[in-house]
């Protein structure tokens, strides 16, 4: 599986530009600010129907324009596809796969299975548990669709259950009977997602660990912990001893929307103790890892992303990671970076078929 081309229009800093591609490594090199992440940001959307770098769809849109389009020619298990992502303002977002448009954007996912590796990534570590939560949910929901779908009913029913809350505080009333059927609802669907989450990470754990190793040489020993107050208790009785302080807050403070991964290195949060160049490299690891994972289990090669991964890397680290990626159980790689010269010399050395695009 690789992508053959794509042609983008009105996308981001993208008056109309098409990019032919080599189906082992493709590098965007140029100076800061001539779109080299946008082109790997495309890329992302026609897998995922949205942008890694700005929820935010119609912000996507060329300055002055109406509209954006992608338009990505692929080969997939000996056949040609074409996916095609548009918005124009103030309509629907529309996704295409050979000329017939999704009806749901969920059905699209992990059929072009894709993993980025970015500097954005650091608010993995930084940032509140949405972040983690995404991660945790991105990479099983392009394995698994039942997941999917489980999670975009939970958190309907969540907004449901909220919005009663907020009802019952504004008219000063309450239904215990009405807010059950929320209850039972968040209850089932909660325990699925809470028991695939749990053996996702029991299955992910020695693989992200296998990667860190390989790539810190032993230096440290990682880990990722699952924390879910589900881990102790079923989602009904925290639902019921939560009851009063969720009617004084208006929300449901209590189910698998506030579970969280803890990023652990040498048995201390990264956050806190990890040097840049240690929370890098825990990052491409479980990104690596992430990789590793979804080939596993699509059995299909999923495209590579590395955006500017060159960043706060030393030379000796970059070639091992290329190493890394240099094999056959890698497919199509795409990497941006500032220096022609030192992504020459890395994609080289691979041996493997390239094309650098000057940007």
């Amino acid at each position: 599986m690789y992508l053959q081309k794509i042609t983008l229009f009105n996308f981001k800093n993208f008056e109309s530009e098409t990019f032919e591609f080599e189906s082992k490594i493709n590098c965007f090199v140029g100076n800061n600010g001539v779109g080299k992440t946008n082109v790997l940001d495309a890329i992302y959307y026609l897998s995922f129907a949205k942008s890694y770098f700005n929820p935010i769809a119609s912000q996507n849109i060329r300055h002055h324009q109406d509209f954006f389009m992608i338009e990505g020619d692929y080969f997939i298990d000996g056949e040609s596809d074409k996916i095609i992502c548009s918005l124009k303002k103030g309509q629907k977002k529309i996704l295409k796969k050979n000329g017939k448009i999704y009806e749901k954007f969920s059905d699209h996912i992990g059929s072009v299975p894709l993993v980025i590796i970015s500097p954005a990534d650091r608010d993995l570590i930084v940032e509140g548990s949405e972040s983690r939560r995404k991660f945790l949910d991105g990479v099983i929901s392009q394995l698994d669709k039942p997941y999917l779908q489980t999670l975009i009913s939970y958190n309907k029913v969540l907004s449901q259950r909220n919005a009663l809350l907020k009802y019952f505080a504004a008219n000063r009333t309450f239904d215990a009977l009405n807010l059950e059927i929320y209850n039972e609802q968040l209850c089932d669907l909660g325990k699925i997602i809470h028991e695939k989450r749990t053996k996702f990470i029991k299955e992910f754990i020695p693989i992200f660990q296998k990667w860190h190793a390989v790539i810190s040489e032993n230096k440290e020993t990682v880990s990722l912990v699952y924390k879910s107050k589900l881990n102790e208790e079923s989602l009904d009785i925290l639902l019921e001893k939560s009851l009063e302080k969720d009617r004084v807050l208006q929300y449901t403070s209590v189910g698998i929307q506030r579970d969280d991964l803890s990023f652990e290195i040498d048995g201390f949060p990264i956050k806190k103790f990890g040097s840049q160049g240690q929370q890098k490299t825990y990052l491409i690891a479980l990104k690596l890892a992430q990789y590793d994972f979804i080939k596993k289990q699509s059995n299909r090669l999923p495209i590579l992303l590395l955006d500017d991964v060159f960043d706060k890397l030393d030379a000796t680290r970059v070639q091992q990671i290329v190493n890394l990626v240099n094999d056959e159980q890698f497919g199509q790689i795409f990497i941006s970076d500032t220096h022609f010269e030192r992504t020459e010399k890395v994609v080289k050395e691979t041996k493997q078929p390239y094309k650098i695009i000057k940007l």
